[in-house]
């Protein structure tokens, strides 16, 4: 069993507070929600704090999250927001 499996992955969205979305990948999506609003996460979200945690999805291993994370960057804004209100 890989740690992976053991870990499990997750895609998560977060809400920016200029209401952009951003879309990531991690095993602990709220220890990194926690790294987003320290000013040390992503470029993106450093200048838009705070950000909110509003979607998550398990996914079976990092390949597999991060083929998610880039299908959902495809996305346009419209489709992430009906995502999240799933």
């Amino acid at each position: 069993m890989s740690s992976d499996t053991i870990r499990g992955w997750y895609v998560y969205i977060v809400k920016c507070s200029d209401h952009s979305l951003y879309t990531g990948i991690s095993t602990d999506p709220d220890k990194r929600l926690v790294v987003h609003n320290s000013g040390t996460g992503a470029r993106y979200t450093r200048s838009r704090r705070p950000v909110k945690l509003v979607y998550t999805e398990r996914a079976e291993n990092r390949s597999d999250a991060l083929r998610r994370e880039a299908q959902i960057k495809r996305m346009t804004a419209a489709g992430k927001r009906e995502l999240i209100v799933q």
